[in-house]
């Protein structure tokens, strides 16, 4: 069926007889009729694509890797001849090819994290061609997101922000970006699914799937809707040959809303609420277990005691069931939820509690600094040289996106060119414990890494898997 047939369909109302006519009693030949009026024959989404497209850019994102060269490279002679482009010996640049969302008319864009990392200096190319110089203004690599800001001020096409709640599996959705870099292209699909979890590209994993044909350059343009709003943020593809099969996931605009009001007060860091607790999926063993007719909710494995939801009365083993009203059936979703939540006020939780439905209001409040980071810088000839560690915090756990119910001492960067990075040491490993010495703080961890030793005994905490191994000195 042509996209035309489709639309004209759709405008009279007869999809439901058309696809379904043999089960209603309905010949083909009752719904096959020429068009009757002008106006049929051009039915179309263009009309939706004008207002959406001037809103969506092309981004280019680079960086110059500085390296050690030879002097030969700065003599104005070889220049002449060589040229001085950065792909020269002692600047090789390396490039980034995406898509954006203007999402203000003052020049505010949203793009994927993934599109700028690592990147320094940003350019978009907007739909009539022209192309200015952008500043990145926030980068959240939890959700995957960046706020760029074109610079040099001006009034540009905004599109509208629509509602990602409101969408149901089978509404119309069109894609907007510059798949391969070939320029500004529109897809047209549906919504193959909604709260798809397990996509691994970002700590919100709670994704609109669409089979509109997304492919490598799409990221960070747009998803919209029959009313040229924007639904969603193009990010990931599933794709075993690099290009689209009709599985792309974008992130939910309400998610962007929260990016992008974070990036209007000038906040160089998303503040979400705090819960204060780890959560599981309720498998079937565990719904059996606890009598639950069906494996859905999550699990409270741990707390916090000064945390939110220990304020609340929220208690380990206890399963919630819905935040605000909205069922939630994973970590990742209630996650979503929660981080979609304004700062300052309260969110109703229902749980389950031995069989029993209890409402509790939860306050919602931003994770603490407590302790102080006290960032230290471990030098020297031990195995530690190159880390860069902090006092892990509430607030660092969750920049981090580790269990905010921990403590201890984390660590935050690794110089890749360090002995520290040779060995694999990572961000976001927890140091426990150096020669049999428990590490509670950085002043630990600074004195147990000073002098040298024939060996050093090593237990630390990755990912909730704990690593005891032994360095040479």
């Amino acid at each position: 069926m042509t996209l035309t047939s489709r639309c004209n369909a759709l405008a009279a109302g007869l999809i439901a007889v058309g696809l379904f006519g043999s089960a209603l009693g309905v010949s083909a030949e009752t719904v096959r009729e020429v068009p009757r009026a002008k106006s049929e024959e051009l039915l179309s989404f263009a009309p939706v694509v004008r207002k959406a497209a001037p809103a969506v850019v092309n981004v280019y994102a680079s960086r110059i890797d500085t390296q050690p060269r030879n002097p030969l490279f700065d003599d104005p002679v070889f220049r002449h001849f060589f040229g001085d482009n950065g792909s020269r010996p002692g600047g090789v640049t390396a490039k980034s090819l995406g898509s954006g969302v203007i999402v203000d008319s003052s020049g505010l864009i949203v793009t994927n994290f993934h599109v700028i990392e690592g990147m320094t200096d940003v350019k978009v190319a907007l739909s009539d061609r022209r192309e200015l110089d952008a500043d990145i203004v926030l980068r959240d690599q939890r959700t995957d997101l960046a706020v760029l800001k074109v610079k040099g001020g001006g009034t540009f096409p905004a599109m509208e922000l629509g509602d990602s709640d409101a969408l149901e599996v089978g509404d119309i959705a069109l894609a907007i970006g510059d798949p391969f870099g070939v320029g500004q292209t529109v897809t047209q699909g549906i919504i193959s699914a909604l709260a798809r979890t397990n996509i691994g590209t970002s700590d919100y994993g709670f994704f609109i799937q669409t089979d509109a044909a997304i492919n490598p350059g799409n990221s960070g343009g747009a998803l919209v809707d029959l009313q040229a709003r924007l639904v969603g943020i193009n990010s990931a593809i599933f794709s075993q040959s690099g290009g689209s099969i009709g599985i792309g996931f974008a992130i939910p605009v309400n998610m962007v809303k929260v990016v992008v009001a974070a990036a209007k007060t000038g906040d160089k860091q998303v503040r979400r609420p705090w819960l204060g607790a780890s959560l599981q999926a309720v498998t079937p063993d565990i719904a059996d277990s606890l009598g639950l007719a069906r494996p859905s909710g999550v699990l409270v494995a741990e707390l916090n005691d000064k945390g939110p939801a220990a304020e609340a009365g929220i208690k380990r083993g206890d399963v919630i069931t819905e935040i605000d009203g909205k069922i939630v059936d994973n970590p990742e979703g209630f996650g979503f939820r929660l981080a979609t939540k304004p700062l300052g006020g309260n969110a109703d939780v229902t749980l389950n509690r031995d069989g029993k439905v209890i409402h509790t209001v939860l306050n919602l409040r931003p994770a603490p600094s407590i302790p102080a980071r006290d960032l230290v810088k471990i030098g020297g000839g031990t195995p530690f040289s190159g880390i860069s560690a902090v006092n892990l915090s509430p607030a660092v756990a969750e920049e981090l996106s580790l269990n905010d119910t921990k403590e201890g001492v984390v660590i935050l960067d690794v110089d890749p060119q360090s002995y520290a990075a040779r060995i694999n040491f990572k961000k976001g490993d927890v140091l426990l414990s150096i020669n049999d010495k428990s590490i509670k703080t950085t002043k630990d961890l600074k004195e147990a890494t000073t002098g040298q030793h024939y060996y050093w005994k090593l237990i630390i905490d990755r990912g909730g898997n704990i690593v005891t191994t032994v360095l040479g000195g």
